[in-house]
């Protein structure tokens, strides 16, 4: 929803010209992003009493007659804000109006946006990766689960140790609740799950779907703006850009993240992030993951896959023995894989 300035937007009004919110307490100091078609600005301010800096998002009216459907987002993204309480969610401050709007007040975090051209080894995209899905891992874990509806780059503050941050909940529904008519495909294309664009429920793993399309942008250094390059003719995300360097493992676990069908994804953040910890993202693939990913055939059994695999083990006893410890880790990872592998085996057959 809001540009952000550290995606690139430098705020272009003159300082004299910045709201005067004096009287509640606050001066701007710059304005962070604006969405004219809504009507939306965000801008850092201080507090003059506290001298603490504070994020102001305006929901300004396009006439005099005020915009009841504003009037809502505003109220609802306030309302879910306030159930909120996580060191990486921006918290809900405050809130005010004035003639020309409502303006809602949040906490800063200084931190740069995932929207900002930024590269980033694979090994730390996987880092933000896990700093995510602990996020969404709150928010699914809560008496009523929250559905954030827009994660991308331009909603994910990435600080210098890898810590990441979720802001602009305008689009967030409580799981299971009612929506009206328009806020059906309400998010961003090419991160929106296939099924906000056919109406269906919307579910824990809709939101991963989003999280899988923002981690092949920064796999693949692609803007936000740009991911329809990315989409094949089929709808699907296009793995294929990826950097060779990848392992086979986790692009198996990124193949079932933005797998069409939301039952070929997982069920919830709390089992992805379970299947990503332990895999590697650099790696061209093991003697013992060449067999796994060789195993295409639905018809061939498990039990053949690891029949394979203790021969591979057997051949490599020498090698073994002086990397034990490698070798470990890389059955961990063939097992894995051969898990993932078992799920996304039948995607390309099936389309949502």
């Amino acid at each position: 929803m809001e540009l952000d300035v550290r995606n690139g937007y430098q705020g272009d009004i003159p300082f004299s010209n910045y709201p005067d919110f004096s009287q509640q307490g606050y001066q701007v100091i710059q304005e962070l992003g604006r969405n004219r078609e809504a009507g939306r600005t965000t801008y850092l301010a201080h507090a003059l009493k506290t001298d603490q800096r504070v994020v102001i998002k305006e929901f300004r009216f396009a006439s005099v007659i005020p915009d009841w459907s504003g009037l809502k987002a505003y109220e609802r993204e306030i309302e879910i804000l306030q159930q909120l309480n996580h060191s990486r969610i921006p918290r809900y401050i405050d809130s005010f109006e004035t003639p020309a709007g409502f303006y809602m007040l949040q906490e800063y975090k200084n931190a740069p946006s995932l929207g900002l051209q930024r590269h980033f080894h694979p090994e730390d995209i996987k880092k933000i990766a896990v700093s995510v899905l602990e996020i969404l891992v709150y928010l699914q874990k809560l008496v009523a689960p929250i559905i954030h509806r827009d994660i991308k780059p331009e909603n994910l503050l990435v600080d210098e140790q890898l810590n990441a941050y979720l802001i602009d909940f305008g689009l967030a529904r409580i799981k299971g609740a009612k929506m009206t008519l328009s806020s059906f495909a309400a998010g961003t294309p090419g991160f929106m799950p296939p099924e906000e664009h056919f109406g269906y429920p919307l579910t824990e793993a809709s939101d991963l779907y989003s999280l899988g399309a923002t981690i092949i942008c920064l796999l693949t250094c692609t803007r936000s703006v740009n991911i329809g390059q990315l989409i094949d003719a089929k709808h699907r995300l296009n793995l294929q850009k990826l950097i060779p360097q990848i392992s086979p493992c986790f692009r198996l676990w990124l193949m079932k993240m933005v797998a069409n069908k939301r039952q070929h994804r997982y069920a919830n953040a709390a089992m992805a992030l379970e299947a990503l910890k332990p895999i590697s993202v650099i790696g061209n693939a093991t003697g013992v993951e060449t067999v796994v990913t060789a195993v295409k055939s639905r018809k061939k059994s498990f039990v053949l896959g690891i029949a394979a695999i203790g021969t591979l083990a057997v051949a490599g006893t020498k090698l073994m023995i002086a990397q034990s410890a490698m070798v470990n880790k890389q059955v961990l990872e063939a097992r894995e894989c051969q898990d993932l592998k078992s799920s996304v085996n039948c995607l390309d057959k099936t389309r949502y």
